[in-house]
């Protein structure tokens, strides 16, 4: 567990440039504070002792924000960064290597219903290595978010999420044209140049406009040509009608 915790620590050091040393990460951030409790609670949970362990995380709650159920699984070098709100259910797995943001949830979908049919089953998400969820994010259900994968701020992810894929959005969709790798990306943002279904609709939506317009601006010029002709036409058959009444 010392060995988990260290690696904690390393993880605080090393994503998060506003750290000032490992005496401050040990005393002020609560993303060390929660798994401190949570690395005891789960040893508790696993021997049985389960109220005991839920009262410990209760407290880790009421002191850092952050709530994560003594079953959960968690990987060494996690790191919850700013953290208050997130939330990680009874059977999520998180691998090593990961960082989340403040207002996660790695929830399950409808817990109210067939309750007693739920307790055995997993019904949280599993988070593989090297994994950034950014912030306000809702991960729901027993879905995969595969290794070295990110996952846009406010995103809700109800399907599984492939190896290295960046996804955005309500509900989340693929948006990066590479594959992330190990390195640390703050708040999940990678290669978010690349321009998703929606935009490319509206950018063709635009040139066809834009080429509707200038049919239209085309047709309208011919219009006009063929009234000027047909005017001079006319002036052209007066004025010859007036010639012949003349010389009669």
């Amino acid at each position: 567990m010392l060995g988990t915790l260290r690696k904690d620590l390393k993880a605080i050091l090393e994503r998060d440039p506003a750290a000032q040393g490992v005496f401050a990460a040990i005393f002020l951030y609560p993303s060390f504070h929660v798994l401190l409790f949570h690395r005891i609670a789960h040893l508790l949970w696993n021997v049985n002792l389960k109220f005991i362990s839920r009262a410990i995380m209760l407290f880790a709650r009421w002191l850092t924000g952050i709530e994560i159920h003594p079953q959960a699984k968690i990987g060494a070098g996690f790191f919850i960064d700013h953290g208050m709100g997130v939330v990680i259910g009874q059977t999520a797995v998180i691998g090593e290597n990961v960082t989340i943001y403040h207002g996660v949830t790695l929830g399950g979908v409808n817990p109210a219903e067939n309750t007693d049919q739920q307790r055995m089953v997993k019904r949280h998400p599993t988070v593989g290595d090297n994994v950034i969820i950014g912030a306000g994010a809702q991960i729901l259900g027993p879905i995969t978010i595969s290794k070295c994968a990110r996952v846009g701020g406010n995103s809700v992810v109800t399907k599984d999420v492939g190896e290295g894929v960046t996804v955005v959005g309500v509900p989340a969709k693929p948006v990066a044209k590479k594959r992330a790798d190990e390195r640390f990306t703050a708040y999940a943002i990678f290669d978010m140049a690349a321009a998703d279904q929606t935009e490319k609709t509206l950018s063709w939506m635009t040139q066809e406009i834009s080429l509707m317009q200038e049919q239209i601006k085309i047709l309208e010029e011919q219009k006009s040509d063929h009234l000027t002709s047909d005017l001079l036409d006319n002036s052209t058959d007066d004025v010859d009608i007036t010639n012949k009444l003349e010389n009669k």
